[in-house]
């Protein structure tokens, strides 16, 4: 492995902190929020990036909770799926990369990224049914119009860790016969 290699490994590291400090923030924003608009219903009209929900939470109560669950739910694991990622970067050894505590945090990535594309695609689903009832939704497409690359994504990450774990089996293989 060259020095280039190590610092571009690095870098990456130091690239999924960045990015799991931002969704924790995100999450953590959007959680308050929440919490503050039950308590103060006023501010339904102004919460978190401008999102302007008062006419779903006049329309039912309960809906405005279950799409502030959906959005809830989303930010969350985006943020867990970058922990998994960073603890993923930790243990990863470019040495000797094939062991099965790496394959089995990549097949956990892929399930987070799986359940991010398909919580995402029923709460775009379900939002897109509510507007036959005159809810605007248009600020909602934001929290989860990628639900088609997460659900690709963790296709192309399964893949990956099913290659990690046949090479741990001929790893194994190997390590045997030497």
């Amino acid at each position: 492995m060259t020095k280039r290699d190590t610092y571009i490994f690095k870098g990456l590291h130091i690239i999924a902190w960045i990015i799991f400090v931002g969704l924790c923030i995100e999450a953590g924003a959007l959680i308050v929020n929440f919490i503050f608009s039950l308590y103060n219903p006023a501010v339904v009209h102004n919460l978190y990036q401008k999102l302007d929900l008062s006419s779903l939470y006049h329309l039912n109560q309960w809906v405005y909770f279950g799409v502030y669950s959906f959005i809830l739910a989303i930010a969350l694991l985006k943020a867990h799926l970058f922990y998994m990622v960073i603890l993923l970067v930790s243990k990863l050894d470019l040495l000797k990369p094939f062991n099965s505590e790496v394959a089995k945090r990549i097949t956990n990535i892929s399930y987070y990224t799986f359940s991010i594309g398909l919580i995402s695609y029923i709460a775009r689903e379900t939002t897109r049914s509510l507007q036959h009832h005159g809810v605007e939704i248009d600020s909602l497409n934001s929290f989860w119009a990628d639900s088609q690359a997460y659900i690709l994504m963790a296709a192309v990450i399964y893949v990956i860790a099913t290659i990690f774990s046949r090479g741990i089996e001929i790893q194994n293989e190997n390590d045997l016969t030497v």
